[in-house]
């Protein structure tokens, strides 16, 4: 297959990934209130939950199934939600027995995904003023 294919696999699950999780946000949040994120919870830990069944399923055959793999994990799941790439790293890095750069992967994200975030918004702030 060539690369032009392998960018449109990704890009056709990413489309319908995004929409995926749209779709979920809204459900959820219908059935259970706005009070809480638990559409966002939901998708986190179903896409954790997918990517770790795909890449089980591929573990020890990743090149016999390329195509699904970059339709599914990369761009349907990457779109669903980034966090189960997040998850599924930090599992890596644990079976790898990297005990402490996983600790570092997953406390540094958090940290400096708040910074950003913060400083994001500190930012769009002034610029909307």
């Amino acid at each position: 297959m060539t690369r032009g294919m392998d960018y449109l696999l990704i890009g056709l699950g990413g489309f319908l990934g995004a929409n995926a999780r749209y779709l979920m946000a809204q459900w959820v949040g219908r059935i259970l209130g706005p009070g809480f994120p638990y559409g966002t919870l939901i998708i986190n830990v179903s896409g954790s939950f997918s990517l770790g069944l795909c890449m089980g399923l591929l573990h020890h055959r990743p090149l016999d199934f390329l195509q699904p793999r970059l339709f599914f994990a990369v761009g349907f799941l990457g779109a669903y939600t980034t966090f189960s790439t997040f998850t599924y790293e930090t599992l890596r890095l644990i079976q790898e027995e990297l005990l402490t750069l996983a600790l570092v992967y997953i406390f540094g994200s958090l940290l400096l995904g708040m910074i950003g975030v913060i400083l994001g918004f500190a930012l769009g702030g002034l610029f909307a003023r």
